[in-house]
């Protein structure tokens, strides 16, 4: 009888869709609400220095008089505290992922 009931479990296992995704074959399909990738609306940003501070990180570092932002990837932990405090909606965090970091760099915007 043990044998019966082995058999039945494998037979259902083998023909059933895998609980998991596969994740290389299939495209992830973002969730929705999801925090991903921090971006950068250059057009909008006035520098004012808000994100940096709201930061737990420190990941985000803004140099006003040569108005650029930098964002160090491994650092950053999506937590969206600088979303909410930019005052022009000038950074989102999207769904996408993008590329995971591998090494210890800065990415300039």
């Amino acid at each position: 009888m043990p044998f019966l009931k082995m058999s039945k479990l494998v037979s259902k296992w083998l023909f059933s869709k895998p609980a998991t995704q596969q994740y290389p074959v299939e495209p992830r399909i973002p969730i929705a609400g999801s925090r991903g990738k921090l971006v950068l609306d250059k057009d909008t940003c006035v520098y004012c220095t808000a994100c940096q501070k709201k930061c737990p990180t420190g990941a985000i570092v803004v140099d006003r008089p040569n108005k650029t932002l930098s964002i160090e990837r491994l650092r950053c932990i999506s937590c969206g505290y600088c979303v909410e405090i930019c005052p022009k909606d000038s950074l989102n965090l999207t769904t996408d992922h993008g590329n995971p970091a591998t090494k210890h760099e800065t990415e300039m915007q």
